[in-house]
């Protein structure tokens, strides 16, 4: 029997990665890999060998029996994704789960994830939270919000430059104006930044200042 290693990776700064990580990612058969560009560029970097074979949420559906069917046979395969740790707003939950199904050995190492640094400096409550990754686009978005409004804990979001405003806009109709907030963009790059203040100064900030790259939204609970 074989094992599956979820292994997180830098979201940003290459230094990130652990030397476990890059062990790991050299011993294994194969490294399914979200986009096999992405991590082509950092597997180079790291002088890491090992075959990829590309697994993304297009694909996952049709590929998990397969790859569960390598590893009951033997092969030891580590799942990555573009930044970050595997399964967290990314492909990775339907393998897991196929995996601990079929008696399986599943394995995830500790390390990169944008999420978590965004809470701690946000200086919002951290002791309990919610992690809600992205929000829906259409379908289901109000009643989230209006169920979210309530909610007394710290609340974390992911959310893409160009719906930062739109999402920011719908937080101060449903949460209010002077809720606190916290928006972290492009963590651990070189232009990180982190915007603290009320919902209504920070849609302001970004109406006048477009955002880009990744961006964690923390939002305090509702007192």
């Amino acid at each position: 029997m074989g094992k599956l290693y979820l292994v997180p990776t830098p979201i940003g700064n290459l230094e990130d990665i652990t030397l476990r990580a890059i062990r790991i990612l050299k011993e294994v058969d194969l490294i399914l890999a979200e986009d096999t560009r992405t991590s082509g560029k950092l597997l180079q970097h790291f002088d890491v060998g090992t075959p990829m074979q590309s697994h993304h949420m297009h694909n996952e559906h049709k590929t998990v029996a397969n790859i569960v069917n390598k590893l009951k046979q033997g092969a030891s395969i580590a799942l990555v994704s573009d930044a970050g740790t595997p399964a967290i707003s990314d492909p990775g939950f339907l393998l897991t789960r196929a995996c601990v199904e079929a008696d399986v050995e599943v394995e995830c190492l500790p390390g990169a994830t944008a999420f978590v640094p965004a809470l701690v400096n946000s200086g919002l409550p951290n002791d309990k939270f919610v992690f809600e990754g992205f929000l829906p686009v259409k379908k289901g978005r109000q009643t989230r919000l209006k169920l979210l409004a309530e909610e007394p804990r710290t609340i974390i979001f992911y959310e893409s430059p160009h719906k930062l405003v739109k999402t920011l806009t719908n937080f101060e109709e449903y949460f209010g104006a002077d809720r606190p907030i916290s928006v972290s963009r492009e963590l651990t790059k070189l232009y990180e930044e982190t915007i603290r203040g009320t919902v209504r100064e920070v849609l302001k900030h970004y109406t006048e200042k477009p955002p880009k790259g990744e961006i964690v939204i923390v939002v305090g609970g509702n007192k």
